[in-house]
């Protein structure tokens, strides 16, 4: 068989079952029996296939992914979150787009301490909304900044989708981690700057209201108390992985005990809130780990089936610049977001892209942090947006989907400028983990 016509099968197939909305791992699977089939042999075929399953999820650099989503959970069915909202809401002033301001900041601060961007798009729509729709803010306005920051979380640490980029595409997990923390801080600045500027603009907007100021130890308490510790597990993560001090996976267990630590000592951590935040860890970690089962093989049998080196080959053949085979491959990565979830994409696409990045002698840590705000503007692109879906499922009636849409234009505006800027400047993607490295 030719590699246009393996890669027809195997590509193609899987797209189609994904459009049809068969589940992610389910539609890898199918597609790896078939291929196993075809181009491994029968019988044998299909034993390699189990074999090579098996190993895959056995791998020891996924470990963070069920201890990082851990984290999220507690803090979550806890409470500690909204303590984390409280303690940023008293310190920010009288400020144009306030409350839109606090969900932002509030976000970023969640973003350190979270590895999951629907608990953070989950927990500021249904807390924050409803109190920004009743002081009179525009609905657009108001669910703007939250799906936008919401995204922001799969940049900064700890991330669950980075370290399954990571590990799908071979790239430094600990490096790629510490790559998306100055994007994600320059995209949440930007989100600030903006909502500032636009309220300042049309205050009708987003109307100011009257704040009760806190003065003394008052003004800081909830700071000292929530904040500054949970942000603290930023610091432990970050700070052992750069270190040297500990891997990847050491540093997600450190966090999780952090996590699960503060939570007893702020006495949040009952006996109901353990269960439910490890039930909800098994149910996300176990879908991750099946839909790595299946990725793992299909990279196998697209490889095994000359569909890649076919595929690399005819697009060298085309004389194209490293830049162009670069930006084509992001605006690939663009259009997909638009119609496929972000674990797709990466099933998708990471077989036959990383041996291109290789060949080019791309810089992989520049080409993951890309590749991830590819991912989070996939999060945000309408109409199957996952953060867009989340939205909506947390928002009053009033919120229409024309809203929610509108909503998110300016924030995925800033994500391509973003993506422009570290295209012209790699420094930005690259300084911090030379640094710390």
């Amino acid at each position: 068989m030719s590699w246009q016509m393996a890669s027809l099968l195997l590509l193609g197939g899987s797209t189609v079952l994904l459009f049809i909305g068969l589940p992610v791992a389910f539609s890898f699977v199918a597609i790896n029996i078939v291929g196993a089939i075809v181009f491994l042999g029968g019988d044998a075929g299909l034993n390699q296939m189990v074999r090579n399953s098996a190993a895959s999820v056995l791998n020891f650099s996924l470990t963070p992914i069920p201890l990082f989503v851990l984290m999220g959970e507690v803090l979550f069915h806890t409470g500690l979150a909204i303590k984390v909202i409280d303690g940023i809401e008293r310190l920010v002033r009288q400020v144009p787009g306030r409350l839109a301001v606090v969900a932002v900041v509030a976000g970023t601060v969640f973003s350190a301490i979270s590895g999951s961007t629907i608990a953070t798009t989950a927990m500021l729509g249904s807390l924050m909304l409803p109190v920004m729709l009743s002081r009179g803010y525009n609905p657009k306005m108001a669910v703007g900044p939250i799906m936008a920051i919401g995204a922001v979380d799969m940049l900064i640490p700890p991330s669950a989708l980075t370290v399954l980029l990571g590990s799908l595409s071979g790239i430094s997990i600990s490096k790629l981690l510490i790559g998306g923390v100055v994007p994600g801080l320059i995209l949440s600045v930007a989100f600030v700057g903006y909502i500032v500027l636009r309220a300042k603009m049309n205050p009708a907007l987003a109307p100011p209201t009257p704040i009760a100021e806190e003065h003394g130890w008052k003004k800081y308490e909830l700071l000292f108390k929530y904040v500054l510790p949970l942000v603290s597990i930023f610091v432990v993560v970050v700070g052992a992985m750069s270190g040297g001090i500990a891997t990847p996976t050491e540093s997600a267990a450190l966090g999780a005990i952090a996590t699960m630590a503060l939570a007893i000592a702020y006495r949040a951590l009952t006996w109901d809130a353990l269960m439910k935040s490890l039930r909800g860890t098994v149910v996300i970690s176990a879908m991750i780990l099946f839909i790595i089962l299946g990725a793992t093989t299909f990279s196998q049998i697209l490889s095994f089936s000359g569909a890649t080196s076919g595929i690399v080959s005819a697009i060298f053949n085309q004389g194209l610049t490293p830049f162009q085979i670069l930006l084509g491959m992001l605006l690939i990565l663009i259009f997909l977001g638009v119609f496929v979830d972000q674990v797709s994409m990466m099933l998708i696409t990471l077989p036959v892209f990383m041996p291109i990045v290789d060949r080019l002698q791309i810089d992989l840590i520049w080409f993951g942090v890309l590749y991830l705000i590819c991912m989070q503007l996939g999060l945000l692109l309408p109409p199957h947006g996952l953060l867009l879906m989340t939205m909506k499922g947390v928002a009053p009636p009033q919120v229409t989907w024309a809203h929610i849409f509108m909503g998110v234009v300016p924030y995925i505006a800033m994500s391509v400028l973003l993506l422009g800027l570290i295209l012209g400047v790699p420094a930005i993607a690259t300084w911090l983990p030379h640094v710390l490295g």
